[in-house]
């Protein structure tokens, strides 16, 4: 299993990079918004990679870092996403807006995506909205380690708090739209969806 490349971006395509290394060209699929396809030509790149080995094709995907890595592989586990949908899926938003719009169920915005329709918008809502986390949100929105969040209790009102700090809600704004949430015992999800109609 090859973990990661690192070497010159030797050429650019459509939805690839060749990226050579000691003279060989090694050619990976990447989602089009990502950093090594951002980058120009005869630039030092790394990729985090995943190899997807089919009957006729063995195929490297690539990623500027371990959260989008982690995100394609969540997409392919989904029932009717493969390699491709899931690119395109990365390349329509960034890691931040996709995790918002799993856990928020915003079918809509996954629709954007090119050659994913409602069903597969609905699929993938209801196979992945348990396997993002509010820490998820954290990596997502810049990096933040689940050491850096503040500590809360660990309940689905504490874990809905961490979400909307990490999302860019000072911890007054968060304490204030969920305190305003009388019911207990909801899940993170609930919080969150019942927080933000009190913060628009």
């Amino acid at each position: 299993m090859i973990g990661y490349l690192r070497g010159t971006l030797a050429a650019k395509g459509d939805g690839y990079i060749i990226i050579d290394i000691n003279g060989v060209g090694w050619q990976v699929t990447v989602p089009s918004n990502t950093g090594a396809f951002l980058s120009s030509e005869g630039q030092e790149v790394t990729v985090y990679t995943t190899m997807v080995v089919r009957e006729d094709d063995i195929s490297l995907f690539g990623f500027s870092g371990s959260g989008e890595l982690d995100a394609f592989k969540k997409l392919t586990s989904v029932s009717g996403v493969g390699p491709k949908a899931a690119i395109s899926i990365l390349s329509s938003f960034s890691l931040e807006e996709l995790h918002q719009a799993i856990v928020f169920e915003d079918k809509t915005a996954l629709t954007r995506a090119n050659g994913i329709g409602k069903k597969t918008a609905e699929r993938i809502l209801l196979e992945l909205k348990d396997k993002f986390s509010p820490e998820d949100f954290a990596k997502s929105a810049g990096g933040v380690s689940s050491s850096e969040i503040p500590s809360v209790p660990s309940d689905g009102r504490g874990e809905a708090l961490n979400a909307l700090m990490a999302l860019g809600y000072t911890r007054a704004e968060a304490s204030g739209a969920l305190s305003t949430v009388r019911d207990n015992d909801l899940t993170a999800e609930e919080y969150i969806k019942l927080a933000l109609k009190n913060l628009f």
